[in-house]
């Protein structure tokens, strides 16, 4: 079956690079309308817009806009410049994530796990709400979470992500009950994909290759056209779902990946 978004408009945040451009361009090639992509810095999200273009996306495709994962100001402003600019938001994929709260629950900073969790579970919220009020409520739509394996099994060192993740996941089927039927929310949950946040996991790849059932890390677009999928009519029967992309590490109950 070919998966086609056509006509549709997609916002994507923490679409300046990884998994959110991957994505970005799969909109892009599966006949998105419309492409709203943020970033934290306006830098970023502008070379990223470059990027698109030079990949071959139409220029009047693309709404590059700075806003920061976090700020409910920003959501509002950034779903209703879409809905402005395009004319509707049919997809929101809830992409922007951070980590920069390592070590053991009981001893790591609290200022960067508020940071964890304010990105990674509460800005979710944020700009599902903005795209449910502006759009969603009245028209319908699709939302993907971006959410973890980390979110479905603890690992040692990571518990503020493991524990942002795991809310991401309970939020996907929490929304997915309340906006039924006329919206769908779906989340995928890699493993260890190559991407600026997983770095620290990248430093030995062939070792971390070696946890995962398929012998090989993700690439973001192995994220980047499930998430596609999902958004898409070939996917309309399905809501609330956890759908892991990795490797095989949870289907085969591998261990040591977080």
């Amino acid at each position: 079956m070919e998966v086609s978004i056509e006509g549709k408009v997609a916002v994507v945040t923490g679409g300046s690079r990884g998994i959110g451009m991957a994505t970005a361009l799969e909109f892009a090639r599966s006949g998105a309308a419309g492409l709203t992509i943020t970033s934290r810095k306006a830098e970023n999200v502008e070379t990223a817009k470059t990027q698109l273009v030079e990949a071959g996306v139409d220029t009047d495709k693309i709404l590059a806009l700075p806003a920061r994962a976090d700020s409910e100001e920003a959501a509002n402003e950034a779903i209703e410049a879409t809905v402005e600019r395009f004319g509707s938001c049919d997809i929101l994929v809830n992409n922007a994530g951070t980590n920069p709260a390592a070590g053991m629950l009981m001893d790591v900073d609290l200022g960067a796990l508020d940071k964890t969790w304010a990105v990674n579970l509460r800005a979710p919220l944020l700009w599902v709400r903005a795209a449910f009020h502006a759009w969603m409520e009245k028209n319908g739509g699709t939302i993907v979470n971006v959410a973890s394996v980390a979110g479905l099994r603890p690992s040692p060192l990571m518990g503020a992500y493991n524990v942002s993740k795991a809310g991401l996941v309970h939020m996907t089927r929490q929304m997915a009950m309340e906006l039924a039927p006329d919206i769908r929310v779906n989340a995928v949950a890699p493993a260890v994909v190559k991407t600026r946040l997983a770095s620290a996991l990248l430093h030995d790849e062939a070792a971390t290759a070696r946890l995962h059932p398929l012998g090989r890390v993700g690439e973001p677009e192995d994220v980047a056209r499930l998430i596609v999928f999902l958004s898409s009519d070939a996917a309309s029967w399905m809501t609330g779902a956890v759908v892991p992309v990795d490797g095989g590490v949870i289907g085969a109950g591998s261990s040591g990946i977080s």
